[in-house]
C-alpha cells in the first residue's frame, strides 16, 4: 500500500498509475473515478486507456440549486472518448441530508459517511461512488472494480471494491487499499 504524506490533487497521477497497475495485475477491467470538473477523469483517460472508465460527478445542485459543476463541454468530451459519465444522487447524501438541514439531526447515511471519513475523505468517496455506479447498473455487484476517490480536489485514494447496491450496503467489500493519504 502506498501512503501519501498529505491528501489532495498532487497525488492524482500516482494514485491513478498505481490503480491501473494493480487492476492490470488482477485482471480488473473497470475503474470508477470521482470527478467534479472532469480533470481527474481526463488523467484516468490518459493513463488507463485499456480500461473501462466510469466518471462519477457531484449531483446537480450540490454547490447551488440547478447547477452542475461538470460543464456540458467537458462531459461531451469525456463521453466522446469512451468514458461513461454518471451524475446521480449521492449514496451518502440524499434524503438524509435534507432531514439534517431541515431538522438538525443526522440520519444513518450521513453517520455512515462520517464513520468512513475516519479512513479519509477519499475512502468515503470511493465507497460511495462504487455504490452509485452499482445502483445505475454500470458495474456488477459480483465483480471487483477499482474505485478512486479524493479529498477536495484530485485523486488520492484507490481501493479494490466488490460493489453493492446502496440498499445492500453491508454486502460491499473493500478488498484492498491500493493507496491513501497518511494524514487527512
Amino acid at each position: 500500500m502506498i501512503t501519501f504524506d498529505q491528501p489532495g490533487k498532487q497525488n492524482t497521477e500516482i494514485t491513478i498509475k498505481s490503480a491501473v497497475e494493480r487492476a492490470g495485475a488482477l485482471g480488473i477491467g473497470t475503474i470508477v473515478i470521482a470527478t467534479t470538473t472532469g480533470q481527474s477523469a481526463k488523467v484516468a483517460l490518459r493513463l488507463a486507456k485499456d480500461f473501462r472508465i466510469i466518471a462519477v460527478t457531484h449531483c446537480s445542485g450540490f454547490k447551488k440549486n440547478d447547477f452542475q459543476e461538470l460543464s456540458i463541454d467537458t462531459k461531451r468530451e469525456l463521453e466522446e472518448k469512451g468514458v461513461l459519465v454518471l451524475t446521480s444522487t449521492h449514496a451518502f447524501g440524499g434524503i438524509g441530508r435534507a432531514v439534517r438541514r431541515k431538522f438538525g439531526t443526522y440520519e444513518i447515511d450521513e453517520i455512515i459517511a462520517n464513520s468512513l471519513r475516519r479512513f479519509g475523505e477519499g475512502t468515503k468517496v470511493a465507497i460511495e461512488i462504487a455504490m452509485m455506479a452499482a445502483d445505475a447498473g454500470l458495474v456488477r455487484t459480483d465483480e471487483n472494480i477499482i474505485s478512486i476517490g479524493g479529498t477536495s480536489e484530485g485523486a488520492d485514494t484507490a481501493l479494490i471494491i466488490k460493489p453493492a447496491n446502496t440498499h445492500n450496503f453491508f454486502d460491499l467489500k473493500v478488498r484492498e487499499i491500493i493507496c491513501k493519504p497518511w494524514d487527512f
